[in-house]
Order: structure tokens, then C-alpha cells, then sequence
């Protein structure tokens, strides 16, 4: 990291946008189109989306700068890439895809290992009855959340998610096809994003955001778009994965394990195995990373005895088959091995006659 230099001619502005080898800053009211200097290449520092930057040289006509130096980064996420954010808005739909349990607990869990704050947008609440909402706040407070019931069509509640974004850099995340572009449009109208219908036969939408941007909120604050996936990676290790639950914390707050190591399966006197709704996610996310630890083992051990398999979306390790004892001899081994035999065969009969 370049130290700052001072220079009267210098200012520091926001990245808000990145496109190929330029740079959109923010400065005040004005937006720079920059490049970054050489030595940043040279040294191998990049810029990213979100990044307090130092601007020389600007072209207030022309709308240029170049970027001097990054300032040290408070947060960086790599998926999305983006620095100094301090929240996660996780943005979910209650029906149209139909809310999935599983889902929404694996988006946490990504969510909760950045460290970032987390703030949970339930979209379409107008489509539940009022009984229904309520079965899900307790539902969903019971796992260590207060979700904020929206509906973007109805124009419902987008008022306290306004207030939950303000002065803050803001990551919005979730599925495709729940809402987050057209929540994003409501919160910052003259933003106007391309909004994408829910697919009928897959119940999921179509990805309608392409790269990150963050885009200034009128009360305040940025607001970091995403590209929408579906399923994100759990890259966590085995032993980390816990403290991503909000009830195991609180388990363990109270009371400990027997076993330092303890990856609270089926070891004697864990204080996190019982009765709680996650529990069973647990341990589903648990084998997956279980499962992607002895991937990386395996790639630092090419001869492993084991081979990661993928199943209807599961991940396993099953044992490798000993190649010269079950695999089946190619076509091509075994005519090189019958010309192989038969040249052998030649030489033995020719010294044989000469012998005799």
C-alpha cells in the first residue's frame, strides 16, 4: 500500500464503478472517468469498486483523472469485489420464488462470514396473510434475525429500509428474480435498473445485473448492485462454520465443549447439538465443507486414495477404483500389446533356429 503524499493538487474521491482498465470517482458532485497510474500496476496494487482513492491531474472539462494512490481499506469482499462495505442487505422474496428454508440459511451463512453487518429484506409481504408474517418473523428471530417485511409493489416498508441504508456503503444480495432491482429503483428512482420477471419454469429469475456499482442514495449513503447467483460458495473450513450460526454463538456463549476440536456432529458433551431448527443445516453445510478441505488435501496429494462426487447437488468422497485391477484395458493398450507380443514372439523363434 502507497503511502499518501500531500499534494495541493491531489483529491480523494469514491470509486463508484469499474469497466475494463478505468475507473468511475466520485468527488463531491463530480464524476471522474480515471486510469490508474503506472506505478499502482507496477506494485501490483489494484482498485476496487467501493475504494477511497487519491485523484491528480483532473480534466474538469473533459471529465479525466488519473488515481494516485488507494487509502487502506476498512473491509474488501471478493465476491462481489468491494471495498469498505459495511452491511449486507440480503434480499429474499416470501413468494414468487417461494421463500426456501435452505436457501435463505446457506445466504446467511455466506453473508455472516464477511463480518459485515447483516440486514434481512423479505419482499412481497403482501402476498401472506397477516398470520403468515408473523410465523415467519418468529420463525426467523429464533435463528438470530428481525427481518424487515417489504413489498416493493405495494410500496411496503420501503421507508425503513431507507432508513436502515442511511451514511452507510451497502451491499444488496440475494437470488435473481426477488426484487433487488426493483427495490433498488424504488429506493433511488433515477437510477431506473433493468428488472427481470421470475422464469415460470425454474420459479427463479434471470441474472439482470452484470458488473457492481454503487449508486448514491438520496438520504445518504451508497448502494452496492450485485450480480444475483443462486447458490453461493460456503468457502469456509469445518471449524469456522459455526460461528456463522447466530444460535450456536449463542450456545456456545453459555457453555462449552468437551473437545477443543469439537465440529459438533456426534462428539459427547458438545453445547451445540440439539434441538434447533438450523441444526440440520448444520450439518449439511458442515459435510460440504468437510467435503472441500479434503479437495484442497487432495489437490496438495495427487495420490489420495479418495475422489470428491457430486450428486444431485451434494458433494461426497468416495474411494478411488485401483486402476490396474478395475479398469478395463483400452483398445489401443491391447493391440499394442498384441504386436508387442507377436514381435517377442518373432525374436524367440528366429534364435531359436539360429541356436539349433
Amino acid at each position: 500500500m502507497m503511502a499518501l503524499e500531500e499534494d495541493k493538487h491531489s483529491l480523494l474521491g469514491t470509486v463508484v464503478a469499474v469497466q475494463a482498465n478505468y475507473y468511475q470517482v466520485k468527488l463531491a458532485e463530480t464524476l471522474l472517468l480515471c486510469t490508474r497510474r503506472a506505478l499502482l500496476k507496477k506494485i501490483g496494487q489494484k482498485v476496487m469498486v467501493g475504494d477511497r482513492v487519491e485523484v491528480v491531474e483532473p480534466d474538469w472539462a473533459g471529465g479525466r483523472g488519473a488515481i494516485a494512490n488507494v487509502l487502506p481499506r476498512k473491509t474488501e469482499l471478493n465476491r462481489p469485489p468491494i471495498a469498505n462495505a459495511e452491511q449486507i442487505l440480503l434480499v429474499f422474496a416470501l413468494e414468487e420464488p417461494t421463500l426456501d428454508p435452505h436457501q435463505l440459511s446457506r445466504f446467511l451463512i455466506k453473508a455472516e462470514s464477511t463480518s459485515l453487518d447483516v440486514c434481512l429484506c423479505l419482499n412481497k409481504s403482501d402476498l401472506l396473510g397477516s398470520e403468515q408474517l408473523e410465523e415467519w418473523r418468529s420463525r426467523l428471530q429464533q435463528w438470530g434475525y428481525e427481518p424487515i417485511f417489504i413489498s416493493v409493489e405495494a410500496n411496503i416498508a420501503i421507508e425503513a429500509v431507507s432508513q436502515q441504508l442511511q451514511d452507510k456503503i451497502t451491499v444488496v444480495a440475494g437470488p435473481s428474480g426477488v426484487g433487488k432491482s426493483s427495490l433498488i429503483n424504488q429506493l433511488i428512482p433515477t437510477v431506473n435498473l433493468r428488472v427481470s420477471a421470475v422464469s415460470g419454469k425454474l420459479g427463479r429469475g434471470r441474472h439482470t445485473t452484470r458488473h457492481v456499482e454503487l449508486f448514491d442514495l438520496p438520504t445518504g449513503g451508497l448502494l452496492a448492485d450485485t450480480p444475483g447467483f443462486n447458490q453461493p460458495d460456503l468457502d469456509c473450513t469445518p471449524e469456522e462454520l459455526v460461528n456463522y450460526f447466530p444460535e450456536a454463538r449463542q450456545r456456545l456463549a453459555v457453555a462449552s465443549c468437551q473437545f477443543s476440536n469439537c465440529l459438533h456432529r456426534d462428539e459427547p458433551n458438545c453445547a451445540v447439538r440439539g434441538d434447533w431448527e438450523r441444526y440440520e443445516h448444520y450439518l449439511d453445510f458442515l459435510a460440504e465443507a468437510i467435503a472441500r478441505t479434503d479437495a484442497l488435501n487432495q489437490q496438495a496429494d495427487p495420490e489420495s486414495s479418495h475422489k470428491l462426487k457430486t450428486k444431485r447437488g451434494k458433494s461426497q468422497y468416495e474411494p478411488k477404483l485401483e486402476t490396474k485391477k478395475y479398469r478395463r484395458t483400452s483398445r489401443r493398450t491391447q493391440q499394442q500389446q498384441l504386436q508387442q507380443l507377436y514381435e517377442d514372439t518373432e525374436d524367440n523363434e528366429e534364435n531359436t533356429t539360429s541356436t539349433s
